[in-house]
């Protein structure tokens, strides 16, 4: 919540760096959420559509060491 609120600030560089961070954040708790979604036995479809995504991007981003280089099973 503390990052959501410094992105409000009225300091633009503040607000930049807690957007920047709170970036960095929810990509580790995708990443995280992704790999338990897959350990859970759902299929790259299943995630894909919670996530709003089409199957292959989401394959393509958690699938083959995407971003993180987690999520590595197929």
């Amino acid at each position: 919540m503390a990052l959501a609120q410094a992105a409000g600030d009225d300091d633009p560089r503040a607000a930049l760096r807690a957007a920047a961070e709170l970036r960095r954040e929810t990509e580790r708790l995708e990443a995280q959420l992704v790999r338990r979604a897959r350990n859970a036995g759902l299929s790259w479809a299943e995630v894909a559509a919670q996530l709003g995504v089409t199957k292959q991007s989401v394959h393509r981003k958690h699938g083959g060491g995407g971003v993180l280089g987690l999520g590595r099973q197929a």
